[in-house]
């Protein structure tokens, strides 16, 4: 089981082959790092395959801003946007989404994942750091729950998701 909450961009598991690279780009571009982004974008996508393996499951929470950041062209983006659509569908996937209209109980922080209940990976501007502590799981588990519990799913979800892709006119 995957729990992943994302308060700035598409997931990775998520993301098209043009998303991902022009994110990359970014990032190499930001840090000063050579530029693999061919490689790194060939290494996520076939990582995504992940995705069609029915026994595992995964729950995002995405953030409704992550829809909503130019992080590429708006074609690019609408792709991204109607490739989010597809994955809804699938059903060992369930994504959430927190509206910016909804009443908070948490807020939003930086990225992170759950693998099972076992490890937490928690991303960082320079970093991302691997969590085991079982005080420190449940802490994020805890965080992601209230965080789903305030997402639109199904119809809302998908709506937010369509009116981020008309707002790319």
């Amino acid at each position: 089981m995957f729990r992943v909450y994302v308060s700035d961009v598409i997931p990775g598991f998520l993301q098209t082959p043009g998303y991902a690279a022009a994110l990359l780009s970014s990032i190499a571009g930001f840090r000063g790092t050579p530029d693999d982004v061919s490689d790194a974008v060939v290494a996520r996508i076939r990582r995504n395959a992940v995705l069609n393996h029915g026994a595992r499951r995964f729950s995002f929470v995405l953030e409704e801003a992550v829809l909503r950041y130019r992080m590429c062209s708006a074609e690019t983006m609408a792709a991204q946007l109607g490739h989010l659509l597809g994955v809804m569908d699938l059903q060992n996937i369930a994504v959430g989404i927190v509206p910016f209209s909804e009443q908070r109980t948490v807020w939003p922080m930086p990225t992170f994942t759950i693998f099972d209940d076992v490890r937490v990976h928690a991303g960082t501007l320079d970093a991302a750091s691997t969590l085991t502590e079982p005080s420190q799981v449940e802490l994020y588990a805890r965080a992601f729950d209230r965080l789903s519990h305030g997402a639109a799913r199904g119809a809302a979800a998908r709506s937010l998701v369509v009116g981020a892709l008309a707002s790319l006119d």
